[in-house]
């Protein structure tokens, strides 16, 4: 669309500016349409939904419920390195149609040792296994329950390897199935010809490659899942241990993603990784775009101040609408295979299908989210309704939570040093995030069904929008009625 000049100033617009023009359509009904995108080379994304990397939405429950549903999570950074990839490692973990390094234990370890295992992995069974990693049996839950002593080895209650029903590594998906369901086993271990252990495949596994099949999933059927990591420290080390936890995608998370700290993170990480998938950001304009694009990144995050938590442009007389923002990357990104992300300002369903037509490839969203049971924390009682605590990640309590545990605030009354650049607030409790995701998904397949598209790139293509005034937004909206 572009950028209106007004007295020599740009006019930069938001998606309440703006309405895609409905088209004559082929599309019969709106289950008909493809919402498919790349996020990267390597990463499909059957729903264009990402879950935003703060402390009040995404760890590895969010994530798995985002992968379940076609789309992605990415683990926020704020916690420690130790903690972020065990919940990476949750998500990796979660389900997968071979597991390929299943919890293992020592035959002369005991049911102590089992039990703090399980309670500190959060699996009930495990493989039991010799020094040179040959299958000697497998010890479930029911053993353990059931064991007398604690000094007991696990050798003594396992189930050997003699009345084990194993199988090749090299099982097909289809095999593997009717073994289980015609012994009605829970696991099987897969061995190679010496009996050394090449992995596992759970029935819990082949149940949700059912219950799921748009799930966004790795060459092992794993669940895909992402994390953030900052621009100064020991962001290139958390990189490294990401990685090596199975992290799908690095997001190098910067509020100026334009910044030369910022640059420099995203060249190291691409120079020492380089083939993991990277996104940058954020960002809000061409020029940012084009930096990036030469550093290597795989996606760009757009959008600098359009959280409905963000105070930056009101604390710093920062940003830009994120229309245009998000129009403009988009453009100065579309001949490379850079995607673009759009983050934030989607206050209404619609506006996430305002921010594909414009160009994005998918949309990071954290308000539609938090409030849910999969994002973190508890739920508040007030007033006799149900809350969950959403914060920005520049809010005050974010930031003094961050200084206080680095030690780079030590007194009280330094905390008054804190520029805040967003707020913590109550959002109401939602349930489920399938329902809300649900939801955005319907409503997305209908706008598209109105642009005429098949595909999200064919609705970018038939994409025609219109700068509409204060009265045509509020005619938009349900108007001279009483809601019930």
């Amino acid at each position: 669309m572009g950028l209106f000049m007004d007295n020599n100033y740009k006019l930069a617009l938001t998606y309440d500016d703006v309405l895609l023009v409905p088209k004559r359509s082929k599309i019969a009904h709106r289950r008909d349409v493809s919402t498919k995108v790349n996020l990267t080379r390597d990463i499909t994304l059957e729903v264009p939904f990402i879950s935003a990397n703060m402390d009040t939405v995404t760890e590895s429950k969010m994530a798995i419920s985002l992968a379940h549903n076609g789309g992605i999570g990415i683990i926020h950074r704020f916690m420690s390195v130790e903690r972020q990839v065990n919940e990476v490692k949750k998500v990796k973990r979660h389900e997968g149609f071979i597991l390929y390094k299943p919890f293992t234990l020592l035959p002369w370890q005991t049911v102590r040792e089992a039990n703090l295992k399980a309670e500190e992995t959060k699996v009930s069974s495990f493989i039991i296994i010799d020094e040179a990693d040959r299958v000697q049996g497998i010890l479930t839950r029911r053993d353990l329950v059931f064991a007398g002593n604690f000094k007991t080895p696990v050798s003594q209650i396992m189930t050997p390897f003699n009345k084990l029903i194993t199988a090749s590594y090299k099982i097909t998906y289809q095999k593997a199935k009717e073994i289980i369901l015609k012994n009605k086993i829970e696991k099987l271990p897969l061995v190679d010809e010496n009996k050394k252990l090449k992995g596992l495949i759970t029935a819990k596994s082949i149940e949700h490659l059912g219950l799921y099949p748009r799930a966004t999933t790795d060459k092992y059927g794993r669940l895909r899942v992402g994390a953030a990591v900052g621009a100064v420290g020991d962001f290139l080390e958390r990189t490294k241990e990401l990685i090596e936890a199975g992290c799908d995608v690095i997001v190098v998370d910067v509020a100026h993603g334009h910044n030369e700290i910022a640059l420099s993170a995203v060249k190291k990480v691409r120079s020492k990784y380089k083939d993991v998938a990277l996104i940058g950001g954020n960002v809000a304009t061409s020029a940012a775009i084009k930096d990036l694009i030469k550093l290597g990144v795989d996606a760009i995050k757009v959008g600098i101040g359009p959280g409905g938590l963000c105070t930056t442009r009101i604390v710093t007389g920062i940003g830009m609408p994120q229309f245009t923002a998000v129009r403009e990357c988009s453009y100065a990104a579309k001949n490379s295979s850079v995607s673009i992300i759009a983050d934030g300002g989607t206050n209404f369903p619609g506006d996430i299908t305002k921010a594909l037509a414009a160009g994005s490839s998918a949309c990071m969203l954290a308000g539609w989210f938090a409030g849910t049971d999969e994002a973190p924390g508890g739920v508040i009682m007030r007033d006799g309704l149900k809350y969950k605590v959403h914060r920005g990640a520049a809010s005050f309590l974010a930031v003094a939570d961050r200084k206080i545990a680095s030690e780079e605030i030590t007194s009280v009354d330094r905390l008054n040093t804190i520029v805040a650049e967003g707020v913590e607030a109550l959002v109401p409790y939602k349930g489920s995030v399938n329902d809300v995701i649900d939801q955005l998904l319907g409503a997305l397949r209908s706008g598209m069904s109105y642009c005429n598209a098949n595909s999200i790139k064919e609705m970018q293509k038939n994409a025609e929008f219109v700068r509409i005034t204060e009265s045509g937004l509020r005619e938009s909206k349900s108007h001279n009625v009483k809601l019930i």
